[in-house]
């Protein structure tokens, strides 16, 4: 992928959950790529500071390879992009750590968000409205095959869920279709055993 006229100096940034989600995305981005990162895998782990609610995160294990969307922005966004992702800390990617089918820009730095703070594992509350946002993201980008494999390849995902999709409490909230709804919830009443009595 070429650098553009115009466009400035470039950064790009993996995102593994909500930032894979296009609709989610508040800058006037430049591109948006499939791609996978080598060397890390996905967890939920505990948001800091409130009690047992969940947030998606990743740490390094050489074994795992996770799917995502590489997002390609102009450096001046970067500091909204860290605003949105403050309970985060940016670390710095190495191109050999993508699996990306295109070249990047000429000088595009690499980034990936890691939560700043990991509390020890506990039943974890996650808020629906964050995992519609999370999973139309992979299912858009990736199929009904991407998100098999998010949950397969992320750890912790015995959650308890909070039904918020009518009201929804994540900032950044997606609407779903109806054929994206009725294979959601499908799909997640075998992923998690209490999901249907958690949405009811």
């Amino acid at each position: 992928m070429a650098k553009r006229t115009g466009e400035g100096e470039l950064v790009a940034y993996f995102g593994y959950g909500s930032l894979a989600n296009r609709a989610t995305h508040r800058t006037e981005i430049v591109d948006a790529l499939p791609a996978r990162l080598k060397g890390w895998r996905r967890q939920w782990v505990r948001r800091d500071g409130e009690s047992n609610r969940a947030l998606l995160s990743v740490r390094r294990d050489p074994s795992s390879v996770i799917d995502g969307l590489l997002v390609i922005d102009r450096a001046e966004n970067l500091p909204a992009v860290d605003l949105r992702e403050e309970r985060y800390r940016r670390v710095a990617l190495a191109p050999s750590d993508l699996e990306l089918s295109t070249d990047l820009p000429p000088g595009c730095t690499l980034h990936v968000y890691e939560a700043a703070t990991v509390h020890p594992p506990a039943r974890l509350e996650v808020i629906q409205s964050y995992l519609d946002a999370v999973l139309q993201g992979f299912l858009r980008e990736y199929g009904r095959a991407g998100v098999e494999r998010f949950t397969a390849d992320t750890d912790g995902f015995d959650l308890a869920v909070i039904a918020d999709r009518k009201a929804p409490r994540y900032p950044r909230a997606v609407a779903l279709d109806a054929e994206e709804e009725a294979y959601l919830d499908a799909f997640l009443m075998q992923k998690i055993a209490e999901y249907a009595s958690f949405v009811r």
